[in-house]
């Protein structure tokens, strides 16, 4: 899964901008100037994922373009994408503790999506789950 949507950004009335995401409803944010409604965009994205995953719904598919591509955090994007390969394999959150070594404790915490959790043991735990984590680079918008 790729952890970034298009985002709108449009001239606020009042001032500032305004971005919104055409494929997650649920993120809108502004900022007094371009650079700071991307930061707010990033941190809205990131927090409008956690909510649909919170509500036990599927993370969509990003579909739009044009606009600004902006990623979520690099941490928050391994726990969506833990979440979701957790989701895919049908286990119970004992059975990823005992393929991790781990307490059932550990795992729920790794699994909470307001729990924030390193890169090291979410790397992990999606590799129990048989996915793997793939940085990729781009230029910043």
């Amino acid at each position: 899964m790729f952890y970034a949507f298009h985002a709108t950004l449009e001239d606020d009335p009042d001032g500032g901008f305004v971005v919104t995401f055409a494929d997650v409803p649920e993120a809108i944010t502004a900022g007094m100037t371009r650079e700071d409604a991307l930061v707010n965009a990033r941190e809205a994205l990131g927090l409008a994922l956690r909510g649909i995953v919170q509500d036990g719904r599927r993370i969509p598919e990003p579909r739009s373009a044009g606009g600004v591509l902006v990623p979520v955090e690099p941490d928050v994007a391994a726990k969506l994408a833990l979440i979701q390969a957790f989701i895919a394999a049908g286990i119970s959150k004992s059975e990823l503790a005992r393929r991790l070594g781990k307490t059932e404790n550990e795992a729920r915490r790794l699994l909470d999506p307001d729990h924030a959790s390193k890169i090291g043991p979410l790397r992990e735990a999606l590799r129990a789950l048989g996915q793997e984590i793939i940085i990729s680079t781009q230029d910043a918008a």
